[in-house]
């Protein structure tokens, strides 16, 4: 296990992130998993074993019994809560009332204060806004997340799910005022979804913020166990619920481009997928959320396959976006009449 700085911190977090939305069982997201703790401490057991210190949940997961069942399990294990880097989220809607969602200072200051209750812990390492919220100004966001980094409730913040524009936005407001900075940006990200590189990887990568795949699976379909035009495995998540949005043929074109390299290896399609990712010069740490022993086992392996550059060539041609404008008009002029340090061609 390779450790990484999440941005421009000085923390270092582990490659593989251990995701917790199996862990509960309760409303909409019990078709995600259903984990109780045994289970739930068998996969931290596991994880930390491997190396793993960076742990990610939400306060919306199972209604906050993710939150309550990671400390139920870094208890039942007698972890030390100082080796491992804990991540949550707040947006999403925790109650009936029109002020139990969305990201103002009232609905904040609120959620982070019921999941340091439900985590057991006296910080949270990365905060994270989980989205968008377009009735809230995002200055007040800005704004509150710094209250809370100042009263020593959070160490960092960061976002999920933000378009380029408004993550920028952001942190220029950030930058303005002399405010924390968001340090992460934790989006979908999988080698049949890499829209994010249109955007989101060059602001990361320009701005120094960490980027957290998450689903690199794509629910599942990355897995080898999915075929076209055939109904998924029995139980899987995938085939109780289709989503996120990926473009399947080019999905299932990656995974019978990355079959012969698992066959060679003799790993699982899974690996050379969520191996793909670590290979990415922008990917901090790839979030893995398992809803067996046996595919945590598994998915923890991955950091072990290494990648010809054959084989990353072939992967990225068989999985590459279509051309996006404005992208393809400033590839176009920057290759035309500069060089790649931006200096003009003769």
């Amino acid at each position: 296990m390779q450790y990484r700085k999440l941005g421009r911190t000085g923390l270092f977090v582990s490659e593989l992130c251990l995701g917790t939305m199996t862990y509960g069982g309760k409303g909409f997201w019990a078709m995600m998993g259903d984990l109780g703790l045994d289970a739930v401490a068998e996969q931290l057991r596991t994880a930390v074993d491997a190396g793993v210190n960076f742990i990610d949940t939400a306060n919306v997961y199972h209604e906050g019994e993710s939150e309550k069942l990671v400390a139920a399990g870094i208890a039942k294990l007698g972890l030390s809560r100082e080796t491992l880097v804990l991540a949550t989220k707040a947006r999403g809607r925790m109650g009936p009332g029109p002020n139990d969602a969305g990201l103002s200072r009232k609905h904040l200051l609120a959620s982070v204060d019921a999941s340091l209750r439900r985590l057991g812990t006296e910080y949270i390492d990365l905060y994270q806004i989980h989205g968008v919220d377009h009735a809230t100004p995002l200055e007040e966001t800005v704004d509150v997340l710094a209250e809370i980094v100042r009263s020593g409730k959070v160490r960092y913040v960061g976002f999920c799910n933000l378009p380029a524009w408004t993550a920028m936005k952001a942190l220029a407001i950030a930058d303005r005022k002399g405010l924390p900075r968001f340090v992460s940006a934790q989006m979908f990200y999988a080698i049949a979804a890499r829209d994010i590189e249109h955007e989101i990887a060059p602001l990361a990568q320009d701005e120094g913020l960490a980027i957290l795949p998450w689903s690199p699976l794509a629910g599942g379909l990355l897995s080898g166990k999915f075929n076209p035009g055939q109904a998924g495995p029995e139980g899987a998540r995938r085939t109780a619920f289709d989503f996120p949005i990926v473009d399947k043929d080019r999905a299932f074109a990656c995974v019978d481009a990355m079959r012969p390299m698992a066959q060679v290896r003799d790993v699982s399609v899974a690996q050379i997928a969520l191996a793909y990712l670590l290979h990415k010069p922008f990917v901090t740490s790839v979030l893995i959320g398992a809803r067996t022993q046996a595919q945590l086992v598994d998915n923890l392996a991955s950091t072990a396959v290494k990648l010809t550059a054959d084989e990353l060539k072939l992967l990225h041609e068989v999985s590459a976006l279509p051309p996006s404008y404005p992208g393809w008009m400033v590839e176009w002029q920057n290759g035309r009449d500069r060089n790649g340090d931006g200096s003009a061609r003769a």
